[in-house]
């Protein structure tokens, strides 16, 4: 049998053997990398679409800037705030408007007339020398002096107000003019300088009232309303402002007598107050009143102040049973001690109230016939405790007073030339 022998491969043949192997390596090379790629491709895809789908912020990326869609829960939650800001601010001019129109009717002007030509001596324009030169004479009758602002407490005519509104000089008749522009004479019933508090009266009935609120619930920050007769010239002027601060101290004064007053307890505004706005209504959004506009700061833009509707209620109460104001009376005249008046006037002590005259002849320090005066106070004395109570300015001389009635007898500590003291003194009845 012949044996057959293996023909032997040319050097072409190898190489192409060699090339057809390599290509048939490289393929399934090829092939596995693509598969790889693909399971790979397909587990991470879902890994991806899985995190994606659960990804708020990146779900609401693709669809906002690659499909231009926006988000309608983030769409909703903006609108919502929106209207929620504007659901406070409507809802609080809402109230505001409601207070005006609820309050109003019950605010009232106060103008004070004189007749200007008896008050002229023999060198005013009324006298010879004036005429003789053509100088104008004084205007004659009643002409308007001052003006003021007020609110009906009662339906018969009972009018709160500022004691300066009223206290002009001799011969000024008042005048008041309601929102109605009916106008009534009033008669000043009674007065409390110590608060800066006076009630008038007119002679009408069934008019509207209005309702005291509770100014000791005041908080900083809270808003407050203010009606008066602004610069005596616009009736019922409403500004709208917060509570700035409570229980300030100030000294109140009128530049046209000189005089001047410290007024404790009372509540700053930024609410604009000006001129002819005094004896006004300072209103919580309930509509309640919660102070009378009294002051204001020329120094500062919206810096006003106002009497807490508290520190009148009581003389409200005792007009309404006797007819006058009838309250607790010591007869001091007194300068509040702190650090400062301490440091500035040398003092040992640096609180309590040192007892001082005013700047005016007529304003002593101790009243002749007082209370304190028949207990020896003197000038320059310091009380120091009011019936067990220290005297800063927390606790004021004037406010611990009032605490009480005419007549109670209290325990005064009094420092007289350096040394201490305890006296007894019965508070007398002041009328006002």
């Amino acid at each position: 049998m012949p044996i057959d022998i293996p023909k032997m491969k040319t050097k072409n043949e190898n190489k192409e053997s060699t090339m057809n192997f390599n290509h048939s390596v490289l393929r399934n090379f090829v092939l596995i990398v693509i598969i790889a790629s693909l399971v790979i491709g397909g587990i991470s895809g879902a890994l991806f679409g899985s995190w994606a789908s659960t990804s708020s912020s990146f779900s609401n990326w693709i669809k906002e800037n690659i499909f231009q869609q926006k988000n309608v829960s983030s769409v909703q939650g903006s609108l919502s705030s929106v209207a929620g800001q504007k659901n406070v601010q409507v809802v609080e001019e809402s109230d505001t408007i409601d207070v005006v129109k609820k309050v109003s009717p019950a605010v009232v002007s106060i103008v004070g007339k004189q007749d200007l030509s008896k008050i002229y001596n023999l060198t005013g324009p009324n006298s010879y020398y004036f005429n003789l030169f053509g100088m104008p004479s004084a205007p004659q009758g009643l002409q308007e002096v001052s003006a003021g602002t007020g609110f009906i407490i009662s339906t018969d005519g009972l009018i709160l107000t500022n004691k300066h509104v009223i206290t002009g000089s001799d011969g000024t008749q008042y005048t008041v003019i309601t929102s109605d522009d009916k106008q009534y004479d009033a008669k000043i019933i009674a007065t409390d300088p110590t608060n800066d508090i006076a009630l008038i009266k007119i002679d009408a009935s069934n008019l509207q009232s209005v309702t005291l609120g509770d100014s000791d619930t005041l908080q900083a920050g809270q808003t407050v309303i203010a009606i008066g007769y602004a610069l005596g010239e616009y009736q019922n002027t409403v500004t709208k402002g917060v509570v700035s601060g409570l229980a300030r101290t100030i000294t109140a004064g009128s530049s046209s007598s000189g005089q001047s007053e410290t007024l404790e307890n009372i509540i700053q505004t930024d609410a604009a107050i000006n001129f002819g706005n005094s004896g006004g209504p300072l209103l919580n959004l309930e509509g309640q009143v919660v102070g009378i506009n009294t002051a204001i700061n020329q120094e500062g833009q919206l810096v006003s102040f106002a009497i807490p509707i508290n520190q009148a209620k009581k003389d409200i109460d005792s007009v309404q049973k006797s007819g006058k104001i009838v309250r607790p009376y010591l007869g001091v005249r007194y300068t509040l001690i702190n650090d400062t008046v301490a440091q500035q006037n040398k003092l040992s002590v640096n609180y309590g109230a040192l007892i001082v005259k005013g700047s005016q002849p007529t304003d002593v320090a101790v009243v002749p016939g007082s209370p304190a005066d028949k207990a020896g106070i003197v000038e320059n004395d310091i009380i120091l405790e009011f019936n067990g109570q220290k005297i800063d300015e927390n606790h004021s001389l004037a406010s611990l007073i009032q605490k009480y009635n005419a007549g109670d007898t209290v325990t005064l500590k009094i420092l007289h030339d350096g040394k201490e003291k305890t006296v007894n003194v019965t508070l007398a009845e002041y009328t006002g």
